[in-house]
C-alpha cells in the first residue's frame, strides 16, 4: 500500500465513525421525586428526564420538550416526533439538537436543602419555568 491509499483509508474510517456518532442515541430516564413549575404553579402534564450527560435535563411540558443545559444556561425546543417513548423513558438522537437556543433570561441555579432549583424566564418578559431536581445528603444528583 501507498501513501495515498494508507490516507484514503484512514479518511474512509473517519466518516464511518462520524457517521455512527451521528446515529447514536441517548436514552432518557423519568426522574423521581422532582417537582417542575411554570409560573409559579405544578402544569396538568409534565415530566422531567435525565440522560448519561450531567447537566443536561430533558423536559416534557404539556406536548411540548425542552433539553435544558444547566451547566451553559440554555433551553433547546426539540421536535416531539424525534422522541421514541420506550416504557417509562425516552429515545432521542444527539444529532438533533437544534442551532439555536430558546432566547431565556433571569437563570437562577442553587441548591435548596434537599433540591437543586434551577429557574428561568423564557424571553425577556414571558413565563417563568422552575425545575427541582432532588439531591443525595452529599449533595450530588440523586437521579
Amino acid at each position: 500500500m501507498n501513501f495515498a491509499q494508507i490516507a484514503g483509508l484512514i479518511l474512509l474510517a473517519n466518516v464511518f465513525a462520524g457517521a455512527i456518532h451521528a446515529t447514536e442515541k441517548t436514552i432518557w430516564r423519568s426522574v423521581s421525586f422532582a417537582i417542575l413549575k411554570f409560573d409559579g404553579e405544578a402544569p396538568k402534564s409534565w415530566n422531567l428526564y435525565h440522560g448519561e450527560k450531567r447537566g443536561w435535563i430533558l423536559v416534557r411540558l404539556w406536548k411540548r420538550y425542552l433539553l435544558v443545559s444547566m451547566t451553559d444556561e440554555e433551553a433547546y425546543d426539540l421536535d416531539p416526533q424525534k422522541l421514541t417513548p420506550k416504557g417509562n423513558a425516552l429515545e432521542w438522537t444527539d444529532s438533533e439538537l437544534p442551532d439555536k437556543p430558546i432566547v431565556t433570561s433571569e437563570w437562577s441555579a442553587r441548591n435548596v436543602g434537599p433540591v437543586h432549583r434551577v429557574r428561568f424566564r423564557f424571553g425577556k418578559d414571558g413565563h417563568i419555568l422552575e425545575l427541582q431536581l432532588p439531591l443525595k445528603p452529599n449533595g450530588q444528583p440523586a437521579y
